[in-house]
């Protein structure tokens, strides 16, 4: 219906190419447009001014011979001043676009190990937005950004990578385990060693105690009760002794069975070990009273 009254509409963000006669005439903007067919005007096509976005997938091989897929996507628009370069000049701008990103990935991937590849992806994706800048903008386009959005090795490579990864945090986790199990060993074995020490020192103490007791009594008694000798007062305080023990023992439900030769000997024999045992432990405490 246009084409009968000679009116064309252009929509907004399109402009289209005019021809008379098959040769180039105007770039028209968007809006209403006359257009005397009669004359021999024509709409040659139109081109859009809309971002656009493309992606490449591009098979190459690592530095280190690992194949990989880089996944590029590309967004580029034609330039509204430079309409008649982007008509006419190129015949399929996507297939162009494509060929300079393979171009660029196969000449710097190979360069690189699979690992750096993927930490160089943003250097990778500037040289091929500088590659593409230089060839389009002579055809009417302009490369608004590269981005490498995904880098696909091969599906064993990445399973290699995976377990790679997790044998060094395994790797990691042992180490730290023993470490914990080392610090619980040195300080189980520091707190047995203080309650050993403490527990001697009690011991030590004890006896230190029984000989103080035993000397006080046997210089009280000694006072009280002329004639008697030093010798007489311990062995007396040691039987007595003895029979608190036994009567301790028989008096316990706990007890287990005990076997004590027993009779005025062996009283007298008991005596003097005790007595030999208490003066040894006095000789070791306090060498002095020797």
């Amino acid at each position: 219906m246009g084409n009968l009254f000679c009116c064309v509409q252009v929509d907004q963000s399109t402009v289209a190419i005019k021809e008379t006669f098959g040769k180039f005439d105007d770039v028209l903007e968007p809006g209403c447009h006359f257009l005397p067919w009669c004359l021999g005007s024509q709409i040659a096509g139109y081109l859009t001014l809309r971002l656009q976005q493309l992606d490449v997938r591009c098979e190459t091989k690592s530095k280190d011979n690992v194949f990989v897929t880089v996944v590029a996507s590309i967004q580029y628009r034609a330039l509204a001043d430079k309409a008649t370069d982007a008509f006419y000049k190129l015949s399929n701008t996507r297939s162009q676009i494509q060929a300079y990103v393979f171009d660029v990935i196969r000449a710097s991937v190979p360069k690189l190990n699979l690992d750096d590849v993927f930490e160089q992806k943003n250097q990778i994706a500037k040289a091929v937005e500088d590659e593409l800048e230089k060839a389009m903008s002579a055809y009417g386009y302009e490369i608004v950004q590269t981005l490498i959005v995904d880098i696909e090795p091969d599906e064993h490579v990445k399973r290699a990578m995976n377990e790679i990864n997790a044998a060094a945090r395994l790797r990691v986790a042992a180490n730290e385990k023993a470490e914990a199990e080392k610090i619980v060993q040195i300080k189980r074995a520091e707190g047995d060693a203080e309650a050993k020490y403490l527990a001697g020192l009690g011991v030590a103490r004890q006896r230190q105690a029984i000989v103080d007791g035993l000397r006080d009594s046997v210089l009280g008694f000694s006072v009280n009760v002329p004639g008697t000798t030093a010798k007489d007062v311990l062995d007396m305080v040691l039987i007595t002794q003895y029979f608190d023990t036994m009567k301790e023992i028989g008096a316990s439900s706990k007890s287990s069975a005990v076997f004590i030769p027993h009779g005025p000997g062996a009283v007298s024999d008991i005596a003097g070990q005790i007595r030999q045992g208490l003066l040894q432990g006095s000789a070791v405490q306090q060498p002095n009273l020797l």
